[in-house]
């Protein structure tokens, strides 16, 4: 069973990473989802990630997920939050039965060094102190938050500023897109093979 990791978020919340190892049949069987998407990897991993939240919550109710009118995953009532990603072969999933949820994960590309300009502007670079693993992980860090937020338009760069970043990988993002203004604390690590980061916390604004 490659479950590569798993833990707490705040205060009730649980996050879990897999590496898909096994073959589609495996996932499946468990969720019992069939599953029309064509494409064969986006497939496996939509099963993947519907089978971590179960291993995550033994009860979850898989059949009823569906998408709110920001195309954000739920399920009728809340009666949990939860976020998926994925980046194969790995999946990132977070579930809290009271808080929204916000987890990304990025497996390495050279890429995003010609991207960076798009969703980080030249202060937060020079925060990122110019290391394409470090924009690996402020991506993930504001992708996650996005998630939590569940509204769509949103512009990274613009509405997501990095309010706070440190050796020890805290990145913390001022976010004024809802009624008050909040500053949300993320969590993050980097292995040889992926960045990951989840949404820990968030206050308001008003008391810094």
């Amino acid at each position: 069973m490659p479950l590569l990791n798993e833990w707490n978020i705040g205060d009730h919340g649980r996050g879990a990473i897999w590496k898909v190892e096994e073959e589609e049949a495996f996932f499946a069987d468990h969720t019992k989802i069939l599953s029309d998407i064509k494409n064969d990897k986006r497939r496996i991993e939509h099963l993947a990630g519907r089978y971590l939240l179960t291993h995550l919550e033994a009860e979850f109710p898989l059949h009823a997920i569906s998408k709110d009118e920001h195309d954000k995953p739920r399920i009728p009532g809340n009666e949990f939050q939860f976020s998926i990603s994925h980046s194969w072969p790995y999946i990132a999933v977070a579930v809290d039965p009271v808080d929204e949820a916000g987890i990304d994960i990025q497996t390495w590309h050279p890429r995003i060094a010609d991207i960076k300009h798009k969703f980080l502007s030249e202060e937060e670079q020079d925060t990122m102190c110019h290391d394409p693993k470090y924009f690996t992980l402020a991506w993930c860090a504001k992708e996650a938050v996005y998630k939590w937020n569940g509204r769509r338009g949103v512009d990274f760069k613009e509405q997501l500023p990095i309010a706070y970043f440190n050796t020890v990988l805290d990145i913390n993002i001022y976010i004024h897109l809802n009624k008050m203004p909040e500053m949300v604390f993320t969590k993050n690590f980097i292995t040889p093979d992926y960045a990951c980061s989840y949404v820990e916390n968030v206050q308001p604004w008003a008391i810094y």
